[in-house]
């Protein structure tokens, strides 16, 4: 018994590391979007990555309609720092911020983005999709993705970018602190589905909350995130295989 609980805590203190950097690559080896280390190579190095059945992004269609409980937004406490750590732009939350579902908690750790869209709705791409990481006290994750679609500027967005780093491994002083609520739509209704960290190790268990409604960016704010890491970075669509898809 002794043992049976070391090793549940030992995988959720493993996939809470994973989760605040989401683009964890420290015991596994080098990897990249693109390149010899790109998405094809990171199951030489993350077993999950090309093992695993439950992977992440997904083509979102055929879902099945089950009125799904709501999702309550709890986003109070702000952020002050954005961050380049080379994969991806990052925001990181202290404390206070949480989603509830079903009765159960899950704090916000922090939100990134991936261009273009990870996840696809019908096969269509989205030019941008935050990412918002959340754990319950369990260590259990819950990844809720806002898609981007073309339209006019996102002012809110703009002024994460206006600080965003040019430079990998860096971070900078948001002018003024961000509230997490301002990158949400109106509408928060969703798509939910099993699935796993889209980076590696590829953990899975991770359960996902695509909303729905996308909100707008400019095509100049798309083409910014690529443009400071040099590359796209959404790994490619995977197999649904025997899951689920819930609206």
């Amino acid at each position: 018994m002794k043992s049976l609980l070391k090793n549940k805590l030992s995988v959720s203190t493993l996939l809470l590391t994973q989760l605040f950097n989401y683009s964890y690559a420290t015991d596994g080896g080098q990897w990249e979007y693109k390149g010899e280390y790109g998405p094809a190579s990171w199951g030489e190095h993350y077993i999950m990555c090309k093992q695993g059945r439950n992977q992440s992004p997904i083509d979102i269609k055929d879902s099945i309609n089950t009125n799904l409980a709501p999702v309550k937004f709890n986003y109070n406490i702000l952020a002050s720092t954005i961050k380049n750590n080379g994969h991806t732009i990052q925001v990181d939350y202290p404390a206070g911020n949480n989603i509830t579902l079903s009765g159960n908690q899950y704090e916000l750790k922090q939100f990134h983005f991936h261009s273009p869209s990870e996840n696809t709705i019908d096969g269509k791409h989205f030019p941008l999709e935050a990412h918002f990481v959340h754990a319950d006290s369990k260590g259990n994750l819950a990844v809720v993705g806002v898609m981007f679609k073309n339209g006019d500027a996102n002012q809110k967005l703009a002024e994460l970018w206006q600080a965003m780093p040019n430079q990998a491994n860096t971070k900078q002083n948001l002018a003024k602190p961000f509230n997490a609520t301002d990158l949400l739509p109106k509408s928060h209704e969703y798509y939910r589905f099993n699935g796993s960290l889209t980076t590696p190790p590829c953990s899975e268990g991770v359960l996902w909350l695509v909303l729905k409604q996308p909100i707008t960016i400019s095509q100049k704010q798309a083409r910014q995130l690529v443009k400071t890491l040099k590359q796209s970075n959404n790994r490619p669509v995977q197999p649904l295989n025997a899951r689920t898809i819930l609206e």
